[in-house]
């Protein structure tokens, strides 16, 4: 990997994981369905001229849409709101778990003995992060990010239908199509009328949409193709364990949020068990060696 994809693939889990503390900054404002809906408003209006209307898929993706984004980022988005930016940033990591559990359901893909290990792990980091001070009274926030994961797993189960028919920036712009009036919709029920919170919005609130629509959604799916295009897998997965270390730095500086040590450990065991999943040593070490 030269400097200029290295350069490229380190921004994907920068970009991923500030965009934890923006979002956590913005819900100071909109609520959690809205600020989602206006993400996906500002993400998809700009990209959608550039790709093909996937017409005989657009049903599919209209429920894939339901699932692995209204669903997901209401919960996952409504538990950051609860929670310590850290301590969600951290708990969205079981996605992966998730993923591979609902792949064996559903798709009959038995786990190997190295994915089962690393669930473990992740799952024995995950109960030692629940049990911390920062998730004291706030039980309700980390099982909306859990399920928010859940939602992610089985939309990935779903995409899987598509059979790789539709590339993935189509996909992100017109799944945003769909969900971004669903997640408005669904504001409007549970959070009232979301004229007047739009209206009152400032400009750092705008900040946070920008930065979700733009860098987080566009520029972030845009470099992580672009890596999946150039570099195999195996080079390109280990990258996304350096989001919830991004979303920590980015809580501490910009949130003043400094999370306690327990956190931290319980953290450290949920990657080491994702890395455990995601890293296949022999594998990376040969194609490091052609590189």
């Amino acid at each position: 990997m030269n400097a200029k994809d290295l350069l490229i693939a380190l921004f994907v889990p920068l970009s991923w994981g500030l965009g934890f503390a923006a979002a956590k900054a913005g819900l100071g404002h909109f609520p959690p369905l809205l600020l989602m809906s206006l993400r996906f408003f500002l993400s998809s209006i700009l990209i959608v001229w550039f790709f093909p209307i996937p017409k005989r898929y657009l049903i599919k993706i209209f429920y894939i849409s339901l699932v692995s984004a209204t669903l997901q980022y209401g919960l996952t988005f409504s538990g950051l709101n609860i929670l310590d930016t850290s301590t969600a940033s951290l708990l969205v990591q079981t996605e992966v778990v998730f993923g591979i559990i609902t792949a064996a359901i559903f798709l009959k893909e038995i786990p190997t003995k190295k994915q089962i290990t690393g669930i473990l792990l992740a799952c024995c980091g995950t109960i030692i992060l629940l049990g911390t001070p920062s998730v004291e009274g706030k039980a309700l926030g980390a099982i909306l990010v859990l399920s928010g994961a859940f939602c992610w797993a089985l939309g990935q189960v779903m995409v899987r239908s598509l059979n790789g028919e539709v590339n993935g920036f189509t996909l992100i712009c017109w799944i945003g199509i769909f969900s971004s009036p669903q997640m408005l919709v669904m504001s409007f029920v549970i959070d009232g009328n979301p004229i007047p919170i739009i209206l009152t919005a400032n400009l750092i609130d705008w900040f946070t949409v920008i930065y979700l629509g733009i860098v987080m959604t566009i520029l972030g799916y845009g470099a992580w193709f672009y890596i999946l295009s150039k570099h195999p897998m195996p080079v390109a997965m280990p990258f996304l364990l350096l989001i919830p270390v991004s979303a920590i730095l980015g809580a501490m500086l910009f949130l003043d949020e400094i999370p306690s040590m327990d956190v931290i450990f319980g953290g450290m065991i949920i990657i080491i068990g994702i890395a455990i999943i995601l890293i296949e040593p022999k594998i990376l070490f040969k194609i490091m060696k052609k590189l």
